[in-house]
């Protein structure tokens, strides 16, 4: 099936998915008015994949979706062969986009001999044959020096903010950062809903243990107040399911918890479905299955998102404005995931 958006005469569109979570592109293309181009995809009995494209690609400004979930090393593997395969065949030009980038959080060093993760994987794309990269929410923004080209750096912050602004009660709102490092992030959030107060959680990380951090206290009052703690991701959901248990021992009403990155790995379903929280929002930037969503969990979609994003960088349009909400005519789209 064609998956070519008719733009001007001398352009065209082509998007294609990998295989970690093609219901996401289905969405984006649905989006756009386009499908999905069809693409034959599959592993040999050693472990190692083949990709071909089913029409010809020459000419087309493509765009490449792959969702980095776990498996995650098999898919940002099976996103660069893709990439390889569409510069051999003649496309214009290939943006890459990953709603959620791995390895993300591994954007500096913390002790000696360690690598930046974060800068090797910028690396494997562009070698691979990537013009441009579109990600969501990066874990910090300056990573998008990492890359040498074009980053457009979109962020969910506009999709999650219109559903708290209409699901959460905002009458006693305190904004909570769950870090000294989210504090900024957390301050937008806090103006952008009426200059709602401000507080954030004193923690340390161990950087020798993996996903662990403990929290130390308080800066600012919470007592009494409905608290949105506002995250990047949700992983094993440890440290922030602890910022839930340290703002309800300092008297916090209620608190909910909204990430952009619903990893959602190991014990995280354990964790918070037993840590009290009032709602727990995230996004589908990477797939969240039906046996991961509890019943105060809600998944909204980044689709219209990255379909507003792919259509401006296609139309040559800057996507500065989808910093502040989403176009007029994605807004109607569902925004459940």
């Amino acid at each position: 099936m064609s998956a070519i958006l008719e733009g001007t005469p001398d352009k065209r569109l082509v998007l294609v998915t990998g295989r970690a979570y093609p219901e996401l592109a289905d969405e984006v293309a649905s989006c756009l008015g386009t499908q999905v181009l069809e693409t034959t995809a599959y592993d040999f009995a050693n472990g190692e994949m083949y990709v071909r494209y089913t029409e010809p690609v020459r000419g087309a400004d493509a765009f490449v979706l792959q969702c980095h979930t776990d498996p995650i090393n098999k898919w940002i593997m099976e996103q660069l062969i893709m990439i390889d395969a569409m510069k051999r065949a003649s496309a214009r030009s290939v943006t890459v986009v990953a709603p959620f980038l791995g390895y993300s959080r591994q954007d500096k060093k913390h002790l000696g001999r360690e690598p930046i993760t974060a800068r090797l994987i910028f690396d494997l794309f562009r070698a691979a044959g990537a013009d441009r990269m579109m990600t969501i929410d990066l874990h910090a923004a300056q990573e998008q020096g990492f890359f040498n080209g074009p980053v457009d750096h979109l962020t969910a912050t506009p999709v999650l903010l219109d559903y708290v602004r209409n699901n959460v009660p905002m009458e006693h709102a305190t904004i909570v950062s769950p870090d000294a490092g989210r504090i900024k992030v957390s301050e937008q959030w806090a103006a952008k809903l009426g200059n709602l107060p401000l507080a954030f959680i004193h923690k340390t990380r161990d950087t020798t243990r993996p996903n662990h951090a403990t929290a130390h206290g308080i800066i600012g009052d919470v007592k009494g107040r409905d608290c949105v703690v506002v995250d990047d991701m949700i992983d094993t959901a440890g440290t922030i399911c602890e910022a839930v248990r340290t703002l309800r021992n300092a008297g916090a009403a209620s608190v909910t918890l909204v990430a952009t990155h619903g990893l959602l790995s190991g014990p995280a379903i354990e964790r918070l479905r037993d840590c009290g929280a009032r709602e727990i929002i995230v996004t589908n930037t990477v797939p969240v299955p039906e046996e991961k969503r509890l019943p105060n969990m809600t998944v909204l979609s980044v689709a219209p998102l990255l379909a507003a994003g792919i259509r401006s960088v296609f139309e040559s349009r800057s996507v500065t404005h989808l910093l502040e909400g989403l176009p007029s005519d994605m807004r109607p789209r569902n925004i459940y995931a």
